[in-house]
């Protein structure tokens, strides 16, 4: 292999490896995003849970739940 053709395997190379470091960069980047949705998801659930549980007590106090 002469200089230019081990050049051109090592920019071949170089570039493979920046396009995986990308991807895993992107999939880390993702999943991320999916937990933070996912954590946004569970805390809108409790505070739905608490809002209705606070609206069952009032409810129980007035006697409006008859």
């Amino acid at each position: 292999m002469d200089n230019s053709q081990n050049a051109s395997y090592q920019a071949g190379q170089a570039k493979g490896q920046m396009q995986e470091k990308g991807s895993q960069m992107m999939d880390k980047a993702s999943n991320a995003a999916q937990s933070a949705k996912e954590s946004m998801q569970e805390a809108g659930q409790e505070a739905k849970a608490k809002v209705q549980g606070a609206a069952d007590a009032v409810k129980n106090a007035t006697g409006m739940n008859k």
